[in-house]
C-alpha cells in the first residue's frame, strides 16, 4: 500500500511541478504522462520477462545513442573523401547505428539473464512486505527440485511461513514436471499434474513469493547437477525430499533443506515408560510381533502383539529408535506388562 501512495505522489507531483515550473497545462499534463511511463516501467521491472523486455530496450537505447555519438564524432563532413563517396559513408551510418543497437539490446537480454538482478527486485519486494532481506549466504532463496514440488507439503509448509524469502523454480524443472505429467502411467501422470496444482497454489498465495527464472545450466545434462550449481551460482538454499540430491548438495557445500527430515524433527519424542494408544494392523517381522501407526505415521512394533491385530491397545513404550527414513517404537502391552510386575 506504501509504495503505491509514492507512485501516485510522483505522477501528481511531477504534474504540479512541470505547470508550475511552465505556467503550461500541456507541459504539466506531459510531466504526468512521463512520471507515469517511468513508474509503469518501474513495476514491469518485478515481472521476470518484462524485465527482460525493459533490459533489452536500454540496451537498444543505449547502442543507438553511443553509435551515433561516436560515428559523428569520427566522421568529420568537411574530407574530401567523404564527399566523393557520400552514399556509401550514408550507407555504413545506418549499418553501424542499426549494428550497435542490435549489440546494445542482445547485450541487455543476456546481461539481464546472467546478473543476479533478480535478487535486487526480490530484495525491494519483500523490504515492502516488511521482510528483512539478507545478502550473500543467507539471502533467502530457496531452489524447489521436481521431487518436493510433486510431493506437495511444501505448499502448507510456506503457508505457516516456517519458509520465508523468495521460491524459485528453474524453467528446467518446471520441462522435467511437464514430461511427467505427459507421462502415459496413470500414476506418474497424476503425479506430474499434482504438481502443477501446487506450482499454481504456491503463485496465488500472497504469502509466499514465486520467481520462475528461465535461466539454464546447458553444459549440465543431469537436473540435480543444474539444481547444485543454480544454488552454488545463487547463495541460494535448495528444498527437496531427494536424500541423493542432499547428499550431492552438502558434499558441494550447499544448504540443503529437505522435507522428510523435517517430518521426522516435528514428530513427538516419547520416552521409555510412556504409554501411547496404537491401532495393530499387521504382523511384524520377528515372530508375534503386531504392528501399528501413530497419526503422523510413526512405526510402533508390540512385542506379543500378533494376537491383537485389527484392536486397539494400550502400549507401554520400551525403546525408541531414530533412523534416517524416521523413527521406531518398540513396546509391550501394558496389560500384560502389568502381569509381569504382579501388579
Amino acid at each position: 500500500m506504501q509504495i503505491r501512495v509514492i507512485r501516485f505522489s510522483f505522477i501528481f507531483l511531477s504534474a504540479i511541478g512541470c505547470y508550475l515550473l511552465t505556467e503550461n497545462l500541456k507541459i504539466g499534463i506531459a510531466g504526468a504522462i512521463t512520471a507515469g511511463i517511468l513508474v509503469g516501467g518501474e513495476v514491469l521491472l518485478h515481472k521476470s520477462k518484462a524485465r527482460r523486455y525493459v533490459a533489452s530496450i536500454f540496451g537498444l537505447i543505449f547502442g543507438l545513442i553511443i553509435s551515433w555519438a561516436g560515428w559523428n564524432f569520427l566522421n568529420p563532413s568537411d574530407l574530401t573523401l567523404i564527399q566523393d563517396y557520400e552514399w556509401l559513408f550514408k550507407i555504413l551510418d545506418i549499418v553501424v547505428i542499426l549494428g550497435f543497437g542490435y549489440i546494445g539490446m542482445v547485450g541487455g537480454y543476456y546481461i539481464s539473464e546472467s546478473l543476479p538482478v533478480v535478487r535486487l527486485f526480490n530484495s525491494y519486494r519483500y523490504t515492502q512486505m516488511g521482510t528483512p532481506f539478507a545478502t550473500n549466504d543467507s539471502n533467502g532463496f530457496k531452489i524447489l527440485d521436481t521431487s518436493v514440488i510433486i510431493d506437495g507439503r511444501i505448499l502448507e509448509i510456506c503457508e505457516t511461513q516456517f519458509i520465508d524469502g523468495t521460491l524459485l523454480i528453474p524453467r528446467f524443472v518446471l520441462n522435467e514436471l511437464q514430461h511427467i505429467a505427459d507421462s502415459t502411467e496413470l500414476l506418474r501422470r497424476n503425479k506430474g499434474r499434482r504438481g502443477f496444482d501446487i506450482l499454481r497454489s504456491l503463485q496465488n498465495s500472497p504469502s509466499i513469493a514465486v520467481e520462475i527464472i528461465e535461466e539454464d545450466v546447458p553444459h549440465l545434462d543431469e537436473v540435480d547437477a543444474k539444481l547444485v550449481h543454480l544454488a552454488r551460482k545463487h547463495f541460494a538454499k535448495i528444498i527437496t525430499n531427494d536424500l541423493n540430491l542432499n547428499k550431492v548438495a552438502e558434499l558441494q557445500g550447499v544448504t540443503v533443506l529437505n522435507i522428510n527430515e523435517l517430518a521426522n524433527a516435528i514428530r513427538p519424542i516419547v520416552v521409555a515408560g510412556e504409554i501411547i494408544q496404537v491401532h495393530l494392523q499387521k504382523i511384524g517381522k520377528e515372530p508375534n510381533q503386531g504392528v501399528g501407526y501413530l497419526d503422523d505415521g510413526t512405526m510402533v512394533i508390540v512385542e506379543d502383539g500378533k494376537q491383537y491385530i485389527g484392536h486397539t491397545l494400550d502400549v507401554v513404550v520400551t525403546q525408541m529408535l531414530r533412523t534416517s527414513t524416521g523413527q521406531m517404537i518398540f513396546g509391550r502391552n501394558v496389560d500384560e506388562s502389568s502381569s509381569e510386575k504382579g501388579y
